[in-house]
């Protein structure tokens, strides 16, 4: 419960990140523990978890200042590369310009996004029942050949579909375009800052259709969808319903065993990465990252929304330091 009640907080200083400090010298004793300060930045989709992971790590060593602000995956890659910060928060694929430039990553958990729909669209228990195929999802959001809910269905109100994205760069919108055969650049529809936004944007508007990282739509005490919206289900064998192997989405619990068993999709099942510079490890650094990586650390993930790595996947990112 704590840890929830912790991750809640999280979210509500987002737009404020950690309270800045005074930089202190790094080091370490066997009194005193690790000394010095750690900088992150990027997804929004780590920023909860990495807030409580750094909490706990001052606990250990509180001589450790953390400055942590979210602000899309792109601003992470951009701030660590640019030596802004000391780890940059990456939930997609890296680029291989940015691996060429010194980006160096650590896979640190799993997540999803997924489609939202507003609860109370008018057909809502239709789009719950039957989903969107991949196929109809490019219709939508790639190529805009669908201008009215009637257009896909003839079941489905003919109104407007009121499309929303990402406006900033975004893991979130660079996984939910992979899954559609796209990049970011290509989605279409109107462009909203952060998940956050994007979230509200959907509760708002009745007919709206967007995506999602899951810590912004599940409520993390019921494991139920928040006030106002839905995930909508993907038709991954296209036959016209959600079958039974495909009903995953009523609460936070079966969905995020969905994507630790492959049964929902990847993209947009993802990695959550830590990224840092390969000519910027410093001890301190490894250290926190060696304490992310640790079975306690890890255990915390599944309660909070997130998929924790296996053994064989700990071991191997362990090993890359």
């Amino acid at each position: 419960m704590r840890k929830r009640k912790l991750i809640a907080n999280s979210l509500l200083l987002l737009l404020l990140g950690t309270a800045c400090a005074p930089k202190v010298k790094e080091g370490y004793d066997e009194v005193r523990g690790y000394t010095g300060n750690i900088s992150i930045s990027g997804a929004f989709a780590l920023y909860p978890i990495v807030v409580l992971w750094s909490e706990d790590f001052k606990k250990i060593h509180p001589n450790v200042r953390f400055n942590i602000s979210a602000g899309g995956a792109g601003k992470g890659i951009s701030d660590v590369l640019s030596n802004m910060v000391d780890i940059g928060l990456v939930s997609r694929d890296l680029h291989p310009q940015e691996l060429q430039r010194g980006a160096f990553p650590i896979h640190v958990a799993k997540d999803a996004v997924v489609g939202t729909i507003n609860r109370n669209h008018p057909n809502f228990d239709i789009l719950r029942t039957r989903g969107l195929t991949q196929k109809e999802l490019v219709g939508i959001f790639v190529e805009g050949r669908y201008r009215l809910w009637s257009d896909i269905d003839p079941q489905l109100v003919r109104q407007p579909i009121e499309v929303y994205v990402r406006s900033d760069a975004a893991g979130a919108a660079e996984t939910w375009a992979k899954f559609l055969g796209e990049r970011q650049e290509g989605l279409k529809g109107v462009g909203i800052f952060g998940d956050p936004g994007l979230a509200q944007a959907v509760k708002e508007k009745p007919l709206a259709i967007g995506f999602n990282n899951i810590n912004y739509v599940f409520d993390l005490k019921t494991k139920r969808t928040t006030d106002r919206i839905a995930v909508l289900p993907i038709d991954v064998n296209n036959n016209g319903r959600v079958d039974s192997e495909e009903d995953f989405y009523d609460n936070l619990d079966s969905l995020v065993s969905a994507v630790a068993t492959d049964r929902y999709p990847s993209p947009p099942a993802r990695d959550l990465t830590f990224i840092l510079r390969s000519d910027k490890q410093t001890k301190l650094l490894q250290a926190f990252v060696r304490f992310v990586l640790d079975k306690e650390q890890q255990g915390y993930l599944l309660e909070n929304g997130y998929v924790p790595l296996n053994e064989e996947l700990k071991t191997q990112e362990l090993n890359k330091l």
